[in-house]
């Protein structure tokens, strides 16, 4: 029976950069994730882990050449969904209740190595919860083939 995800999954270190500006003030948060990087249907995939002190939230990152989608499962139920110039519904659940997403992106980039498993994504969205601005974020996720650590 084959499997629902892609044959090959390479493991990768990811650097996630994120900026939210709100207010007239910045704030950063960076982390360092191992993961798994694998193409299906013409998209690329990154999938990790974030551990938190209220538990494990199971992250995939889809992104092609028109749109990114970030899902989040776990203590949290989250889904964004990225397209250059358009705002995108998505969700957030938790156990405190649902909210309505929303992404406004001005910037959606994709870069890629051809002859190694290296890249970056770039997004960049007003986000907005249950219509209310809650920021303008700037996100950088690199990734690069993790080698000896099999």
């Amino acid at each position: 029976m084959a499997a629902l995800t892609a044959d090959v999954q390479t493991p990768v270190k990811i650097h996630l950069r994120t900026k939210i500006h709100l207010d007239g003030e910045e704030e950063t948060f960076e982390m360092i994730l191992f993961g798994n990087y694998y193409r299906k249907n013409n998209a690329v995939f990154l999938k990790y882990d974030e551990v938190q002190e209220e538990g494990t939230v199971h992250t995939l990152v889809k992104i092609n050449e028109e749109e990114a989608t970030i899902f989040r499962k776990g203590i949290i139920d989250m889904r964004m969904k990225f397209r250059l110039n358009e705002q995108r519904d998505g969700s957030h659940a938790s156990e405190y209740g649902s909210l309505l997403l929303s992404t406004d992106t001005n910037k959606l980039a994709h870069h890629e190595y051809d002859d190694k498993c290296e890249g970056s994504i770039n997004l960049g969205y007003d986000l907005y919860m249950q219509g209310t601005h809650a920021g303008r974020y700037d996100m950088e996720i690199q990734y690069r083939e993790e080698i000896g650590n099999l």
